[in-house]
């Protein structure tokens, strides 16, 4: 069977974008499908095109929209490495970012100058996102050449306009009812701030875990020992945050965690290292930067900065310092970041109908 995708980068993560039709009538489901042409479960990904690891093993399926004043539907999925599993519960902002460009590329939205403005619809958080990209002359530059943290060449810059993004997964901006909580896990008692915008996130002040603020750049090494510790914490708030029944069947990839402090000096307003499936992430997911803006910005959570500025925040990850910016409209709050994109190739990829592994394969 053949399957026709495009590899794309957005932002620090690459995805293989599908169209819906190209995964429709296959006489296998899509999780059979993905998790064969990824190559999982393996490690190593060896016989299939994942990346081996969290930030490169991800999917976007894409469809023009019949909603009003949308463009494109898609959807986002995170691929098991390890397991047979594909997660569906949340979005990747990163990801996001190619869905615009793609749209434009592949002559779905005619492109305007100076800049082309594509109304995207993500299925998973039912998020609507606004995504304008540099089209100057009315067409996407031959040799895009924005460049952004987290990344060594350029792209073409896209600005994610995350509107109203309080409580899309769980209904509720505080999942829990409140801005910060004493949670129970197991024989400790752990303070976090769990917070739903952009997606469900767990935020652990540095403080909780012995880390120092001023020593941010040790964070990844000192956490070394503590994952399965970070892990067991995130899996109760699944819980707590009503998007599991028990600790044990909570999905991988949602909802996400990280470690916050404020900043030491005046470089940022805040500093997080965030975790991808059980990992330190190398830079930070952009739906979790959605939810550490509100977090920000709401008096009584954990990562409270009463000084922070909502048109300019200041965020420092791994690789450096990001920003966001927070409004209110008479429509309600837009989030909004920059990340660029490109695509990397165009393939139509092989999928072995007959594996025996399909048997099983995604039927967990």
């Amino acid at each position: 069977m053949q399957v026709r995708a495009v590899w794309m980068r957005g932002g620090t993560s690459k995805c293989w974008v599908f169209e819906n039709a190209a995964l429709s009538g296959t006489g296998l489901t899509v999780d059979q499908v993905l998790l064969r042409a990824f190559g999982s479960p393996d490690t190593r990904q060896l016989d299939g095109v994942g990346g081996g690891t969290s930030t490169t093993s991800k999917a976007v399926i894409v469809s023009r929209s019949e909603r009003p004043d949308v463009d494109v539907d898609f959807t986002f999925a995170q691929v098991g490495i390890e397991e047979a599993k594909v997660d569906w519960g949340s979005n990747c902002g990163n990801c996001s970012a190619t869905v615009g460009l793609y749209a434009i590329e592949q002559g779905w939205v005619d492109a305007t100058h100076p800049r082309t403005r594509v109304n995207v619809f993500n299925e998973n958080t039912n998020q609507l996102i606004v995504e304008t990209i540099s089209t100057p002359g009315g067409q996407l530059p031959a040799q895009p050449d924005d460049m952004m943290i987290g990344t060594p060449f350029g792209g073409h810059k896209v600005l994610l306009g995350f509107r109203s993004p309080e409580g899309a997964t769980t209904g509720a901006l505080f999942p829990a009812g409140q801005r910060q909580s004493e949670l129970q896990v197991e024989d400790s008692v752990v303070k976090v701030s769990m917070v739903d915008a952009g997606a469900p996130t767990i935020l652990i002040p540095a403080s909780e875990l012995n880390l120092d603020p001023s020593s941010y750049g040790d964070w990844k090494t000192a956490v070394t020992g503590l994952l399965p510790q970070i892990e067991n914490i995130r899996r109760h708030a699944a819980v707590a945050m009503g998007l599991a029944e028990n600790p044990r069947v909570a999905a991988r990839a949602i909802p996400k965690i990280g470690i916050v402090s404020d900043s030491p000096d005046q470089g940022a307003d805040i500093q997080i290292l965030m975790f991808s499936m059980g990992k330190p992430h190398p830079a930070i997911p952009i739906t979790a930067s959605i939810a550490l803006t509100k977090a920000v910005l709401e008096p009584g959570t954990l990562a409270h900065v009463p000084a922070a500025d909502p048109q300019r925040l200041r965020i420092r990850t791994p690789v450096g310092v990001i920003e966001t910016h927070h409004e209110v409209t008479l429509s309600g709050t837009e989030v909004g970041v920059v990340r660029t994109a490109r695509s990397i190739a165009e393939a139509e990829l092989f999928v072995p109908e007959g594996d025996p592994s399909l048997i099983t394969v995604g039927a967990v």
